[in-house]
């Protein structure tokens, strides 16, 4: 049983405080643990959030710390783990919730030096796309199948790991927006043959942005995907996908498609009933694009 935890959420224009207070509950009840939450505020532009989040600083052992700049999904889960004190380090993302009592002991009480425990999703409005994405892809995210492919299925939202471990392997910086960030740190953790367990310990998925913004923040992850594609290859199964289309007159089809047809796609997923079959021919089309000017050097 681990008798030290260091809880480090990163948070960006949304408030945490009744997460934090779950938390708490938890940590008070287990006996002999030391334990501090740590709230990094990475340079939010919303002062309702961050005058919200205020009342994190008065709840036990806890403490909520405003950077006036944005450095990043990286940069800032870094910052939180040189500010921790203890031993092992739980990163959970700012936006997830706790479904189980038992959460924090699950953790406290498992084996392995990093250790992920997956996520579920909770309910979401009708027509929503990050849900009926999230709902979609939720078989894949239990402990048995994420086992199959422990590196590739390895995500921020809540994870443990031994403090001097990831001090010694942070993220890569380079990643200041959206996506991949984690799937890269799992390529590394795995290169420096530590070990991922995977147990079913889930936080719960419940915050869905509305289908404009999720598009959008698809677009800024597949740019992320491209730009560190040569690092994140074989652990991505949109890379794994184009760069099995070896026909070069396949892939001019699709971006000419995604030329002709992509503003009508986006159209339909920003609306009130977009379908999955168009964001994922959508996610295609948009990522060959951006390796069109690469081809023709």
């Amino acid at each position: 049983m681990k008798h030290e935890l260091s809880i480090l959420i990163p948070t960006y224009n949304g408030i945490c405080l009744q997460l934090v207070r779950s938390l708490c509950r938890q940590a008070e009840a287990v006996e002999g643990l030391d334990y501090e939450i740590i709230v990094a505020d990475d340079g939010s532009t919303d002062e309702a959030c961050v005058n919200a989040n205020r009342a994190i600083g008065t709840l036990p052992h806890s403490l909520y710390i405003i950077r006036s700049a944005n450095s990043g999904r990286a940069a800032i889960r870094n910052f939180l783990a040189q500010q921790a004190r203890y031993q092992w380090l739980l990163f959970i993302d700012s936006d997830m919730t706790i479904r189980h009592d038992d959460y924090l002991h699950n953790y406290l009480a498992c084996d392995g030096e990093v250790v992920y425990g997956g996520y579920t999703v909770g309910e979401g409005p009708q027509g929503n796309l990050r849900h009926i994405y999230e709902q979609e892809a939720a078989p894949r995210h239990t402990a048995t199948e994420r086992r199959k492919h422990p590196y590739q299925d390895f995500h921020t939202a809540n994870f443990l790991i031994r403090r001097e471990l990831m001090l010694a392997h942070p993220f890569d910086e380079r990643f200041r927006h959206y996506g991949y960030e984690d799937v890269l740190l799992g390529k590394v953790i795995r290169q420096a043959g530590i070990a991922i367990a995977h147990i079913d310990n889930p936080v719960g998925f419940d915050t869905f942005e509305d289908n404009a913004s999720f598009v959008s923040k698809t677009e800024e992850g597949l740019l992320t995907l491209y730009e560190f594609r040569h690092e994140l290859r074989g652990y991505n199964s949109l890379l794994t996908l184009v760069n099995g289309i070896h026909i070069g007159a396949v892939r001019s089809a699709i971006r000419l498609w995604h030329r002709l047809l992509g503003p009508l796609e986006r159209r339909n997923l920003c609306g009130s009933h977009p379908r999955l079959n168009v964001f994922k021919l959508y996610k295609l089309g948009y990522y060959l694009s951006l390796t069109k000017k690469q081809e023709q050097l």
